[in-house]
């Protein structure tokens, strides 16, 4: 049988602020964070997670204490079936010495370990300024494929998880899936074949109980591009436009998030207002502005930057990393910044005046190059998925696409900002490049991060004159000093 190859595609989608109230323009906005999600099986329908079970693995455990699968079973060995369902305490109980939270929390900083390490990677330009991922989509997607990788291959791919020292790692990231879920996080997920081409049962069987999938035949891209259509509220269109002509096996998630500001903008106080990209562009945005808005702020002196914590009202929270330099540096950021430290750090909320940018922003990408990059090249090349099939399989593409708002009713897969403190009026604005994480506060899991150069993109940029930015970052404005890009002044 001539090589086959297989296509991991993932999608990510949140969209925020919206409510049943009537806005000023009109328009009625729904107020459930409800997503059509038509999944095969969605994995908020499976009910709870199921337990570790004793269900053999190709690999040994990788703690010895620990008696847990971290694969499907090689196809030479017996299979046990796994119980049907139990409760999330119990599927926890059964990870022996290892509690559910911090268990939880691990998996949660793996997550965001492997979300920084491609966020390094990923290219920036003209077209794409900013750069937003969903870690947990991605992280979701390599581990099913881990159910179905063999030796070397699933190390590796549980090496780059973060979760070869972890027990029970599928069970537990289904426990972690089904927590995330009471924060108003819908996450579902599908599986493709093609006509003739079967997956191994024991493949299936694991993906279908840790993940929620089970094999449907593929019937072209424009079923994927109505799922992924649906399955973002129309929000994401013509999510593929190729695919290769062997492909056999199609893995596809879709992570949904919406949530209420627990303190809102008024929409009254929205304006257009400078965003100073660098030291020689600006670009006009709308200015959210909140007067007296109860914000945790911190400084974090290794990575000279402000640190900024707005809360939903679901246990979720936008963090914004506002560099004092102006510019983001997420190699700093991913070797200085611990969300766990982080959070144990922050002081009381303290009233003062918020100004973030209401923006919205879609980012699409294949990330063969990035994970390659980050040493698993390997998939693309000869991965070991005998697993899934006893014909030689290889990942051709690895397609990742996000959608993010922010209005004054809610965020989505948020920002982060450059801060400005006065004795009389302290201020926190957010007019020059950030990094954000959008934060399960339970468990630390990065569900979104991204970094926002130019959140209006759009708009034609201005060409500052000559000038340098003052110590807090803001660009010193003196006289008649913009003018647009094609040489002509500003409107």
């Amino acid at each position: 049988m001539d090589c086959r190859l297989l296509a991991l595609l993932l999608l990510c989608h949140c969209r925020h602020g919206w409510t049943d109230e009537e806005v000023p323009d009109g328009r009625k906005i729904p107020l459930m964070p409800l997503i059509p999600l038509m999944a095969s099986k969605p994995i908020e329908d499976l009910g709870t997670p199921p337990p570790a079970g004793p269900s053999p693995s190709p690999s040994p455990s990788p703690s010895p204490k620990f008696e847990c699968s971290t694969g499907v079973p090689d196809s030479t060995e017996p299979t046990t079936a796994a119980p049907e369902s139990t409760s999330e305490e119990e599927a926890d109980g059964l990870c022996a010495e290892v509690s559910s939270s911090a268990l939880k929390q691990a998996i949660g900083s793996g997550i965001m370990k492997l979300g920084l390490e491609l966020m390094e990677k990923l290219p920036t330009g003209p077209e794409q300024p900013n750069v937003i991922i969903s870690p947990l989509s991605i992280s979701l997607a390599l581990s099913q494929l881990a159910l179905g990788a063999v030796n070397e291959t699933q190390q590796l791919l549980l090496e780059h998880l973060h979760a070869e020292a972890l027990p029970c790692y599928h069970t537990a990231l289904r426990s972690l899936l089904y927590h995330l879920q009471k924060s108003n996080i819908q996450i579902a997920t599908r599986m493709y074949t093609q006509q003739g081409f079967e997956p191994k049962k024991e493949f299936a069987q694991m993906s279908q109980e840790m993940y929620g999938s089970e094999p449907e035949v593929f019937a072209g891209i424009k079923e994927v591009n109505d799922w992924v259509e649906k399955a973002t509220n129309g929000q994401v269109t013509d999510f593929l436009t190729s695919l290769p002509s062997n492909l056999v096996l199609m893995l596809l998630n879709a992570v949904h998030y919406k949530g209420m500001w627990q303190t809102r903008f008024d929409p009254r106080h929205t304006s257009s207002d400078l965003f100073y990209i660098d030291n020689k562009h600006i670009v006009n945005v709308e200015m959210m502005v909140e007067p007296k808005y109860p914000l945790q702020l911190l400084s974090l002196n290794e990575l000279d930057a402000q640190v900024a914590r707005l809360p939903f009202r679901d246990q979720m929270s936008l963090l914004i990393v506002l560099p004092m330099s102006g510019q983001v540096n997420v190699t700093d950021i991913a070797a200085k910044l611990n969300t766990s430290d982080l959070y144990a750090r922050f002081p009381k909320e303290r009233s003062m005046q918020v100004r973030l940018p209401k923006f919205k922003l879609e980012y699409g990408q294949e990330l063969e190059e990035s994970l390659t990059s980050i040493g698993l090249g390997e998939l693309f090349a000869g991965p070991n998925l005998s697993g899934i099939s006893d014909s030689p399989l290889l990942v051709s593409s690895v397609q990742h696409k996000t959608s993010m708002e922010i209005t004054e009713d809610g965020a989505e897969a948020a920002a982060a900002t450059s801060i400005s403190i006065s004795r009389s009026n302290p201020t926190f604005s957010v007019n020059q490049p950030f990094f954000f994480a959008l934060m399960d506060d339970t468990t630390l899991t990065p569900v979104f991060l991204g970094v926002v150069t130019n959140p209006n993109s759009e708009a034609p940029s201005m060409v500052q004159a000559p000038g340098r930015p003052d110590k807090m970052g803001f660009p010193v404005i003196k006289g008649n000093v913009f003018a647009e890009s094609n040489g002509h002044p500003p409107k």
